[in-house]
């Protein structure tokens, strides 16, 4: 069957399952489990009425816990097990405890990879909300500041692959004798005269130079946030301060900022989940080599390079671990501002 055909046949069971056991399941409860009729008839609508939305929630929470849940849990295991071949192909997993988490903290690409994510943790969220908030606050007091937000906003629509591609052939270096096509480079012989750099491969450095591509994405998600607190703002407060004789510089920093605080603090950690969450841009443009390695990047070679798929949990539990209480402190804010 053509692959087209067969896309198009599991939506049409896929949408025809769920209308199915939407009318089954309903019919189910209004019939059977409490029909409406007989002396206790109010009492069984008021029933089926208190069940009737978690028949319709219940396909979704089945995914969740299908696809969220299942492998949570899963991956706990398989971070307390070694996972063995035996000679007749079978798999066998034998439990061992924290000893992948033992042998994980012996390994200096694993103390590596955390400090780098520290190094992001600090610079990323703290350029893209700055540099957002720049954003936000000068293109609203331009003529042309819609078209300025569209173009700053344009690298979300991007893939942090295609984000990569593009910055890996800004950094791009060319024999000294050749045309250089990095503009970067372009720039630093044109400039200074020297050879060209491998800028990827300079220590230290070269991790500030990736945080840069997702810096050059973030920034319009920020803006675009921020634009919208700062314009729900009260003027009679701006006009107050104007009248008090504050500056803009003033305005901005103790007017508005802290009425934006909350934003900027969901913006931020937001943020903050994404860099923890780093694989595309280290893994298209270094791979983890030259000193740039993350804790994503490095589980993945411990789970589909190197094969061990205990370390490899081990290393998913940290991440998760890291996540948690940063997507629990920002569902909070959140709910707290819908409030």
């Amino acid at each position: 069957m053509h692959p087209a055909l067969q896309g198009l046949l599991t939506i049409v069971i896929g949408v025809g399952a769920c209308l199915s056991y939407f009318w089954a399941s309903n019919q189910f409860l209004d019939r059977v489990l409490f029909p409406a009729k007989g002396p206790n008839a109010g009492r069984n609508i008021n029933r089926a009425n208190m069940i009737r939305p978690w028949l319709f929630l219940f396909p979704a929470l089945f995914a969740l816990s299908l696809y969220l849940a299942y492998p949570v849990f899963e991956t706990i295991r398989l971070s307390l097990t070694d996972r063995v071949t035996q000679p007749d192909g079978t798999t066998v997993y034998h439990f061992v405890g924290l000893g992948n988490y033992i042998q994980m903290s012996g390994d200096p690409k694993f103390w590596e990879a955390l400090w780098n994510n520290m190094l992001w943790l600090i610079v990323v969220p703290a350029m893209s909300t700055a540099f957002g908030l720049l954003a936000a606050q000068l293109t609203d007091r331009i003529s042309w500041g819609n078209l300025a937000k569209s173009l700053i906003f344009m690298p979300m629509a991007i893939s942090f692959v295609g984000a990569a591609v593009i910055w890996k052939l800004i950094y791009d270096a060319r024999p000294p004798d050749a045309a250089q096509i990095g503009v970067l480079n372009a720039i630093y012989v044109s400039l200074t005269g020297n050879d060209p750099q491998q800028w990827l491969t300079v220590p230290f450095w070269n991790n500030f130079l990736l945080m840069v591509v997702l810096v050059w994405i973030q920034t319009g998600f920020a803006m675009v946030i921020l634009s919208a607190a700062l314009r729900g703002i009260p003027e009679e407060t701006i006009e107050a301060a104007i009248v008090d004789g504050a500056n803009p510089f003033q305005i901005f920093f103790k007017i508005k900022v802290p009425q934006i605080m909350p934003t900027i603090m969901v913006v931020w950690t937001t943020i903050t989940l994404v860099v923890l969450k780093i694989f595309d841009i280290v893994f298209a443009m270094t791979n983890g080599q030259w000193g740039t390695q993350v804790l994503a990047n490095y589980m993945f070679n411990q789970l589909f390079v190197t094969r061990d798929w205990g370390v490899g949990s081990a290393s998913a539990m940290v991440i998760m671990l890291l996540v948690t209480p940063i997507l629990v402190w920002n569902v909070r804010q959140a709910r707290k501002e819908m409030r």
